[in-house]
């Protein structure tokens, strides 16, 4: 059996491979976290202690991954924030909360503000997927102003961090879907 794999398919493939052992250890560090809370902790608290090995380690490889894909694919703008967004991932990862000159707050920055607007710059692939990208792009950009402001409503900083987070992970997942079936 040949595989046919073009740039596109391979980058769909880095990007879910990247994506979803993220998510997933992430969620096997809230279990071995003792006490963690989603809405009371912050995620980047999984990036010290117990779990500082799986998270940062976890985060480093998305981040990488990411930012090979952005070459695999069309389109400067998104190139441009896939790499900053993997750059902002990585290096969350290599910079852990308590890291001088707010490296990891800088980090975190660039990679929740640029991989909310990768969803923007999805719009150059056809599909009728495609306009709930920018959706979940939206939630991810509204929820980080407001986390911004202090605005946490009944979600709690740990909520609302998540509310930046989890919709770039699911069109994140929905895209490499998509660029993984094209021919």
């Amino acid at each position: 059996m040949v595989f046919n794999l073009n740039k596109e398919k391979i980058a769909g493939y880095l990007i879910f491979v990247g994506v979803a052992q993220f998510f997933i250890f992430m969620m096997i560090s809230e279990s071995l976290y003792p006490g963690y809370s989603i809405s009371k902790n912050y995620i980047s608290d999984l990036g010290v202690g117990s779990t500082s090995y799986i998270f940062n380690t976890s985060i480093i490889f998305m981040g990488i991954l990411l930012i090979i894909s952005a070459f695999l694919l069309e389109g400067k703008v998104l190139k441009l924030f896939l790499i900053l967004s993997g750059i902002g991932a990585a290096g969350v990862g290599f910079f852990p909360e308590g890291s001088p000159y707010h490296l990891h707050t800088i980090m975190s920055l660039i990679v929740f503000l640029f991989a909310s607007l990768s969803s923007y710059a999805t719009f150059k692939y056809k599909s009728y997927k495609n306009i709930l990208w920018p959706i979940m792009g939206t939630i991810g950009l509204v929820s980080l102003i407001l986390y911004i402001l202090n605005i946490y409503g009944p979600f709690n900083y740990g909520g609302m961090e998540r509310l930046i987070v989890y919709p770039n992970l699911i069109w994140s997942l929905g895209f490499s879907g998509y660029l993984m079936k094209v021919k």
